[in-house]
């Protein structure tokens, strides 16, 4: 049998068992230490922003920027409807309510047309969202500039959901940056990993304390153990730091890798017709995270996503479809949702595609021979 290709697997970079080792040579590791400590740098110094708290996921981090904002049952939270069930599910933890706000064609991103649709009819119930939670799908920026210019006149905070866009910019902006907070996940898939584990990032320094400090139990300074909030056991390890220090030296490589990976997919496609890619908005740099089509099985003579995901699992090779929309799932179907249907048709019509950055040659020719044979 041939080796599997996987969607994207974690892929090393060879610096992180010195890291690693550094950390059991000291005897750091519990949660908090030195790699933790550095790790939070790096990211700040990457991303040129003033505050990072890791913590042990992208959900994590969510859930502690809900909090700092005083989320709470009965508040609603408008979030975008075309993402991961982890994007929505800190919004319940909170008994808050979830407002799904369709996507646009171009980035598949929320709309900042729907969203200010959303607002503006939210307040009329006499219910003003308490945050707005955008997502860059698939490391390709929303319009950001867009959603935060509409956030502003109606002075609700933005939560970034940049878990899948480490890398990506707006105007020479990293994404995640551009809310009053954001998010980043560095699970075993995405472009860098920790194994499993996230961030909070904020230029708000009184923000980033009050996550650690609730990331920590909600341990108050006191001389013995004492409690005066809810706390969580939230915080990164100092073993998973050290992967993440390994990982920080490759980023840009790993940002390169993803969109040379995407512009072969480009070209394979390039004369078939009926399938096309997610548009980037303008002045925007892409990580890629993960290459996405849509197929028009009109135009492509009946060539189908499912059909396509079966073609390549038939030669061992991972992909998957797009994201099933948070307002069609069953547990989230009896919340608010304000859809156009891009979302829908996108879920229907969408396939990710191998995005590993450690494929080979021989690899990638293995995927462009099921392409070329299915859509022949």
């Amino acid at each position: 049998m041939k080796q599997r290709i996987f969607l994207s697997p974690p892929h090393m970079s060879g610096h992180e068992q010195h890291f690693v080792q550094e950390a059991f040579d000291t005897n750091w590791i519990a949660p908090i230490g030195p790699n933790v400590d550095a790790f939070e740098k790096e990211i700040a110094d990457y991303l040129n922003i003033k505050h990072v708290a890791a913590v042990s996921s992208g959900t994590a981090a969510i859930h502690l920027a809900l909090i700092n904002l005083g989320v709470q049952q009965g508040d609603e939270v408008l979030v975008s409807s075309l993402t991961f069930s982890a994007t929505v599910n800190p919004i319940i933890y909170q008994n808050a309510i979830p407002v799904f706000v369709d996507s646009e064609n171009d980035t598949w991103n929320m709309c900042p047309e729907l969203l200010r649709f959303a607002i503006e009819d939210r307040i009329k119930k006499g219910k003003t969202p308490k945050a707005i939670l955008p997502v860059h799908l698939y490391g390709v920026p929303a319009k950001i500039e867009q959603i935060t210019a509409i956030a502003d006149e109606f002075n609700i905070p933005v939560i970034e959901d940049a878990a899948e866009s480490l890398g990506s910019k707006v105007n020479n902006k990293h994404t995640g940056t551009y809310g009053k907070m954001g998010i980043l996940s560095f699970n075993g898939n995405k472009i860098i990993t920790t194994s499993g584990g996230g961030a909070l990032i904020s230029d708000n320094d009184e923000l980033i304390q009050h996550a650690r400090f609730l990331a920590t139990q909600a341990r108050d300074n006191f001389p013995f153990y004492h409690h005066t909030q809810i706390g969580f056991n939230y915080r990164m390890s100092n073993v998973l730091a050290g992967i993440g220090r390994g990982q920080m030296k490759v980023l840009n490589q790993r940002v390169r890798q993803k969109n040379e990976i995407f512009q072969f997919y480009k070209s394979l496609f390039t004369d078939i017709e009926g399938v096309v890619f997610c548009e980037t908005p303008p002045n925007s740099n892409c990580s890629r995270w993960l290459s996405c089509i849509v197929i028009d099985f009109e135009k492509t003579g009946g060539k189908t996503p499912a059909g396509f995901i079966e073609a390549l699992e038939t030669d061992n090779i991972e992909s998957r479809h797009i994201w099933k929309p948070m307002h069609l799932q069953p547990v989230f179907n009896n919340y608010p949702a304000y859809t156009n249907g891009v979302a829908e048709k996108i879920f229907n019509q969408g396939v990710c595609l191998p995005s590993g950055t450690a494929m080979t040659n021989n690899e990638l020719q293995r995927i462009a021979n099921v392409i070329e044979s299915y859509f022949s």
